[in-house]
């Protein structure tokens, strides 16, 4: 094949990639509604000729290129949307009212399935099979957990997955081995006191003033009983309690969520804060409870693959950054605690932060992250066959 007609394909290949990821922008769906989202990809993979395993999930899919006895990797996306109503403005902006690709995900799919497309013209060439995971509801913390379920993902080796970063230039890549994002857990506390009239706290038990105390207190956990080399976010984002201006409310709402990288110190959070709450409000005279959520651990990195990803990076052409560990959250957490792999970020420019209704992405960076994760699996095959 000449040059001009690689370079043909590609640029086809290139455009293919942006129709996609703008006709899923324009359609977007919330987690575990991603009913549209999953037929267009059949169709996709379909038409393309990669088979598609039949496995009991509702929303997603998970196919499989290349054949035989050889090893098996996954690469996966997630392909769900969020709760925002779009601000970018732009042609392809979301016809859905109230909600938005505004974490990428419809970047993410685009790539893997651009790398499924691309698997799939050397699958002749493969040594082993990849199996491709679009997964639902990753912004719900518990949509790994589903494809697990589904024994989609067994026999698998390695598996990788990628996230989109505004924070790094379009032609980057960034990593690192150990923990890349955090245990998320949700948490509410109720606190009830005593009704009374304003002008007369004492005939009561204030909630608010209650309340407030646990939350300054709360941060003494961070600040006073954490190691200041162990991260560990405690954010209370909703504060809810009475209905007038006159009147001290018998019950007050808390809701937060807590960030931390450490197993050991994820599972000592919850104690701590059930002694904080309960010892303020039996001081005041008030009853507190701590209701613990908890979401997916924290993305722990296999130091092997996590390198390998870098080296195959660099061979890629990506200008490549060991990434410092961050505070957001991520489900792909729970592959990699039964399947050893690695997560990595793409860099895909300079835009509005994750999750703001103005977020978008370069979509130069679409083909190159799809070669990179069909090099990628086709590379962790070869390892993995030469590891025997």
């Amino acid at each position: 094949m000449s040059t001009k007609q690689s370079d043909q394909i590609e640029q086809a290949l290139a455009s293919q990639l942006i129709e996609v990821r703008r006709n899923l922008h324009r359609e977007p769906e919330l987690s575990y509604e991603e009913f549209k989202t999953t037929e267009k990809l059949r169709n996709w993979l379909t038409d393309a000729n990669i088979r598609i395993l039949n496995l009991p999930l509702d929303t997603g899919l998970i196919a499989e290129i290349g054949s035989g006895d050889g090893p098996i990797v996954a690469i996966r996306c997630d392909i769900d949307a969020l709760p925002i109503e779009e601000q970018t403005g732009l042609p392809f902006a979301s016809e859905i009212p109230g909600k938005m690709h505004a974490c990428g995900h419809d970047f993410h799919t685009a790539v893997i399935l651009g790398a499924a497309y691309l698997l799939k013209a050397r699958e002749g060439e493969l040594p082993g099979r990849v199996r491709v995971l679009f997964q639902p509801a990753e912004e719900t913390g518990h949509g790994a957990e589903s494809v697990l379920a589904s024994g989609g993902l067994e026999g698998v080796s390695a598996i990788f997955g990628l996230h989109n970063s505004p924070e790094l230039p379009t032609g980057s890549f960034g990593t690192r081995t150990g923990a890349l994002t955090a245990g998320v857990d949700r948490f509410e506390i109720t606190v009830k006191g005593i009704g009374a009239h304003a002008a007369t706290p004492e005939n009561g038990v204030d909630s608010i003033v209650t309340a407030a105390q646990i939350i300054t207190a709360l941060q003494t956990i961070v600040s006073r009983q954490n190691s200041a080399s162990e991260p560990v976010v405690l954010s209370v984002t909703r504060i809810q309690g009475g209905h007038t201006w006159n009147v001290l409310p018998e019950m007050v709402e808390l809701e937060g969520t807590v960030r931390t990288h450490n197993e050991e110190i994820r599972r000592t959070i919850p104690v701590k804060m059930t002694q904080i709450i309960e010892g303020i409000a039996a001081a005041a005279g008030a009853e507190a409870k701590l209701h613990w959520y908890s979401g997916p651990p924290a993305t722990i990195n296999d130091g092997y693959w996590a390198d390998f990803t870098k080296e195959i990076a660099k061979e890629a052409g990506y200008e490549v950054y060991d990434i410092p560990p961050q505070m957001g959250g991520e489900d792909f957490s729970l592959y990699l605690q039964k399947i050893p792999g690695a997560f990595v970020n793409i860099g895909t420019g300079p835009a509005y932060a994750l999750h703001h209704p103005r977020f978008d992405v370069d979509e130069n960076a679409l083909l190159p992250a799809s070669e990179y994760f069909a090099l990628l699996a086709e590379q962790a095959l070869l390892r993995l066959k030469e590891k025997g």
